[in-house]
């Protein structure tokens, strides 16, 4: 049985690993791209001919933006739409940010139609979301429900509840997730199933001792 780990363990966790192990956090963003461009190329129900990333202005948008980096160095095509307020986004997000403009990865607008994308990969919200989501984000996500590409999400999808698998308003639909460390209490609920598709569990060195039981896939 995988394990899992609420939402405050999961804060925690992180915290430690990067105050207390001292592994910085660019560090653990840079392995969670990673580990997430694998699960995607491995899942073949994933056309990764035209991807458009969903980033938000935290660390889990930031992940976002390395998996668009590794995607488009690696002869993919790929476009990144910015949901939130570029002026309060995480220290992280705004490095991962400045690498895609030397990539000159292209933008793309809240006006944009999803159609147009084989894949879309959601990395709006992390697993700490508290309140029903609204405005642009509520609006990007149901666009993204209503298009014909199949959605990977990053850690989980943006609008559930990590603690109990409760949509938060309205939530990503996604074909398969990358969750980071461990799974989150939440996910593994039977009301969240239809929204977390295929589980893939990525080890990026966050461990809550020092040995780790791997878990790549929650079938």
């Amino acid at each position: 049985m995988t394990q899992t780990i609420s939402v405050e363990e999961s804060r925690q966790l992180d915290a430690k690993t990067i105050n207390e192990i001292g592994i910085p956090s660019m560090v653990l963003m840079e392995r969670a791209g990673i580990k997430i461009y694998e699960n995607m190329l491995d899942n073949k129900d994933l056309d990764l001919s035209k991807v458009l990333i969903l980033a938000g202005t935290g660390n889990n948008g930031g992940d976002g933006l390395v998996v668009a980096r590794l995607l488009v160095t690696h002869g993919y095509s790929v476009h990144i739409l910015t949901v939130g307020n570029p002026a309060h986004a995480s220290d992280d997000h705004k490095a991962q940010a400045k690498i895609c403009d030397y990539y000159e990865i292209p933008k793309a607008f809240l006006n944009e139609d999803f159609n147009q994308y084989t894949t879309l990969v959601d990395g709006l919200f992390g697993s700490g979301l508290s309140r029903n989501v609204g405005g642009d984000f509520a609006t990007v996500i149901d666009k993204a429900n209503a298009a014909d590409a199949n959605t990977h999400a990053i850690d989980i999808p943006s609008g559930l509840n990590g603690d109990t698998g409760e949509v938060m308003g309205t939530a990503i639909k996604a074909a398969s997730t990358s969750t980071i460390a461990y799974a989150k209490n939440g996910m593994v609920t039977e009301q969240a199933k239809p929204y977390t598709g295929k589980i893939y569990v990525d080890d990026i060195g966050i461990y809550r001792g020092k040995r780790f039981e791997d878990a790549s896939l929650i079938n």
